[in-house]
């Protein structure tokens, strides 16, 4: 048990231990951004908290409520997780994690459209949650520009961003998997501000 948390801890920490070297200390002292950070990061952990709660919402409704027994339909679906590669490791950049969350951050409020076809009684909580990606986006967008960044537009590498689901079940699926897709990109979006906050 001891040696699995061990590895549990290395492969949770090596992503980030390459933040630590990336040459961010112009920023650490500008108040402006630092307040930036905290607002979003409360905003972040909101959204997180949100989604979590249409998560349960998904459970409860369509008895999906485990990713990992989705394996097999989640490969034949093709959803994928949007891309966060430049918020951790040693090519960690603001620029580039900046734009690769905001233009996440648009891509899950495109997505977040079948949740709502499969769930109109919550409506508003799902809405508030494409409201609230949305708001993100413009926030990190608006620093963006305020720290004079260059802003970074990635290619949607050739893929619609939702399937033509072929059944209920599938959508239903899909609804699910973007979700849990939608809460670990959050986690690592908030783990790239708490980084840049604790600079």
């Amino acid at each position: 048990m001891c040696s699995l948390t061990h590895v549990l801890v290395l492969l949770l920490w090596a992503p980030w231990r390459g933040l630590l070297g990336a040459p961010l200390a112009e920023l650490s002292g500008d108040q402006d951004f630092q307040l930036f950070l905290h607002k979003n990061l409360e905003f972040t952990r909101k959204i997180k908290g949100d989604a979590a709660a249409l998560q349960r919402v998904m459970c409860a409704t369509f008895q999906l409520c485990k990713e990992e027994e989705l394996m097999l339909v989640r490969r034949d679906l093709g959803i994928t997780q949007a891309p966060l590669e430049q918020c951790h490791g040693r090519a960690f950049q603001v620029e580039g994690c900046f734009s690769q969350i905001r233009e996440g951050l648009r891509a899950y409020h495109g997505s977040l459209a079948a949740v709502l076809e499969l769930l109109p009684e919550h409506a508003s909580l799902v809405e508030t949650l494409q409201l609230d990606a949305a708001n993100l986006s413009s926030n990190i967008q608006q620093q963006m520009e305020d720290l004079g960044l260059a802003t970074v537009t990635y290619p949607p590498e050739g893929r619609s961003p939702l399937p033509a689901f072929s059944s209920h079940f599938h959508h239903q699926v899909g609804g699910f998997i973007i979700l849990a897709n939608f809460q670990r990109f959050l986690e690592t979006a908030y783990r790239a501000l708490r980084h840049l906050a604790h600079l």
